[in-house]
């Protein structure tokens, strides 16, 4: 398949969304944030339309100014800042996290946007149950910056993946992917700009892919 220099491409069945069959239940999501929250704004939009079976109980930010607090409030959601500066180490964080998850009764957990390392205490509280949307096509481009290492190294190619959580950093299985090609006038905020369109488009498809196990 030939991927063209306008175009974008799903790494899964382009019927995948029609297919997908909802949860008799809604899914009770925990999503944490630490920018702009435009993958917050994603899925509750994609449960606004019906096509996510899904309540967000709770917003979780650790960035004082992170946008995805007010995009929260004016969704009627309930927004929780948890500073990691006010705690004195990775775990004593991550405890007070799975905290404030278990209280707002959340099953799964959101990573869309949470620029914090996890540590096996929120691995360990929800087992299987941890999504993170990360700006590469994985294993390619792990960890901070990967827009700017995909420029850096010349690939035509990058796009965003979807996988479940693991201690290894950006190192889950993966759920879904989307490329978006690589295109010579591009900057970083321009490829980030398309990126972020695939983000919003599989994200909530891999929250229903993963609900049904």
């Amino acid at each position: 398949m030939t991927l063209g220099l306008d175009s974008t491409v799903s790494l899964v069945a382009p019927s995948i969304s029609k297919r997908l069959l909802s949860p008799s239940q809604p899914l009770k999501l925990g999503i944490m944030a630490s920018g702009s929250g435009s993958n917050f704004e994603a899925i509750a939009q994609a449960i606004a339309d019906e096509q996510l079976n899904a309540q967000i109980q709770v917003l979780i930010y650790n960035n004082p100014l992170a946008k995805a607090a007010i995009r929260a409030t004016n969704r009627g959601v309930e927004a929780v800042l948890l500073n990691h500066r006010d705690y004195g180490s990775r775990e004593a964080f991550d405890g007070e996290i799975v905290k404030t998850l278990q209280q707002y009764d959340v099953d799964w957990v959101i990573m869309a946007g949470w620029m914090r390392l996890v540590t096996p205490v929120l691995i360990d509280a929800f087992t299987d149950k941890i999504i993170n949307i990360h700006p590469s096509l994985l294993p390619s481009f792990k960890g901070i910056n990967a827009v700017e290492q995909a420029l850096a190294s010349g690939v035509k190619i990058t796009g965003c993946t979807v996988h479940l959580v693991c201690l290894e950093v950006d190192s889950g299985p993966i759920l879904i992917q989307a490329a978006v090609p690589v295109l010579p006038e591009d900057t970083v905020e321009t490829l980030h700009a398309r990126i972020q369109i695939q983000e919003h488009i599989i994200l909530p498809q891999a929250i229903t892919l993963a609900a049904q196990g």
